[in-house]
């Protein structure tokens, strides 16, 4: 087979979405560097929600990018926490798929601290194959041919094989 046709994960995002700043969100931000690694950065709210007491700009949750290793890692983890069954709704049209966990403690090796409590998260997956690096460079920018895109078929066969996910309808 073509190398250039090989698929792989670009990037894991891992989201902690709180709600409100402040002591939550300084100890969702250290659960989870405990859990990736890496130091989370702040998300800010886009506007204004008044019954909920959310004011544009506020930090109301945390993110992490993961890649190469520490991304794969993480999503072999985080797959055992979902007992490695994801739905085919998941999965967009572009092959990128996308999951929630309800609880921090269903990761493995993560034990519960009554000081943090219960906090989910959302894990969403980008898959590209290579190559695509072209459309997202500065110079010499160029479209990529519709065959060269990742379709939802390729991510949930690559999910299956590399991953031992079952993908239900």
């Amino acid at each position: 087979m073509n190398t250039m046709r090989n698929l792989k994960i670009a990037a894991v995002t891992v989201n902690m979405g709180i709600g409100e700043g402040g002591k939550r969100l300084a100890i969702a931000e250290k659960l989870l560097e405990q859990l990736t690694g890496q130091k989370p950065i702040r998300r800010m709210a886009t506007k204004a929600i008044q019954p909920f007491g959310i004011r544009k700009g506020l930090p109301i949750a945390c993110k992490v990018t993961l890649r190469n290793e520490k991304g794969i890692d993480f999503l072999k983890r985080a797959l055992e926490a979902k007992d490695r069954r994801i739905k085919s709704s998941n999965f967009d049209q572009l092959g990128n798929f996308s999951f929630g966990i309800r609880e921090h403690i269903d990761i493995a090796g993560v034990k519960y601290d009554p000081n943090v409590g219960i906090v989910g998260m959302d894990v969403n997956i980008s898959i590209e194959r290579s190559g695509s690096r072209v459309k997202k460079r500065a110079l010499k920018r160029a479209k990529i041919g519709k065959r060269h895109l990742v379709s939802k078929d390729d991510a949930i066969e690559f999910i299956k094989k590399e991953f031992n996910v079952v993908v239900e309808d």
